[in-house]
């Protein structure tokens, strides 16, 4: 069973319909037995570190996440998903992350003539060709909508980078654990080829 976790941060139906058209079934979950069980897990999300992390706390679902990263389960987690993994986030403020990955979330500072959030579609310069990249050629453009981005203390997580008035961490892969800025169930096919290899691990 694929887990999705559920902690009130996301389009959790919209990813959950990405792997249906994958051809895996997911379950969204806020239980913390069903999310230590399960055979790969899902963190999506879309809002603010400071609410997502208290609400991750509130439920219950940081020490199941840890162990299930630290059991070597496949784990997959998305935009903010990506972003809570890490130690710190400079989101309004400073805020403690799960610590899962070394290094920091900042905001965007770029010239003028580029918005933040850096939305739409933007290229992955694929760097590590991690097993959920099966098939994904150099390039390929994905679905993009953040403002902050995260910063790896050790370059070697990094599997995939974009470019947005500078070049920023867009994916990582540590041995089971994968984790994306930009939006696999919003990036059309080349967001269900990620999504069905990371159910085929």
């Amino acid at each position: 069973m694929i887990a999705i976790i559920d902690y009130q941060m996301g389009n959790l139906r919209s990813v959950q319909k990405a792997f249906e058209k994958a051809g895996f079934k997911a379950t969204i979950t806020s239980d913390p037995q069903e999310v230590a069980t399960a055979e790969k897990i899902v963190l999506p999300g879309v809002g603010a570190f400071e609410d997502a992390i208290a609400e991750l706390h509130r439920r219950d679902l940081v020490s199941p996440i840890k162990d299930v990263i630290a059991a070597d389960k496949p784990f997959l987690g998305i935009c903010l998903g990506l972003q809570l993994l890490f130690d710190v986030s400079y989101e309004g403020g400073k805020f403690e992350g799960l610590g899962i990955i070394p290094g920091e979330v900042k905001r965007f500072d770029v010239e003028s003539g580029f918005k933040v959030p850096h939305m739409g579609w933007n290229q992955a310069n694929i760097v590590r060709q991690a097993p959920i990249l099966d098939g994904i050629e150099f390039g390929t453009h994905f679905y993009f909508v953040h403002s902050y981005y995260v910063a790896p203390k050790e370059d070697d997580v990094i599997a995939v980078t974009s470019d947005y008035d500078g070049e920023f961490c867009a994916m990582i892969w540590r041995d089971n654990l994968y984790a994306t800025q930009f939006h696999p169930e919003k990036s059309q096919s080349a967001g269900i080829h990620v999504l069905k290899n990371f159910g085929s691990l």
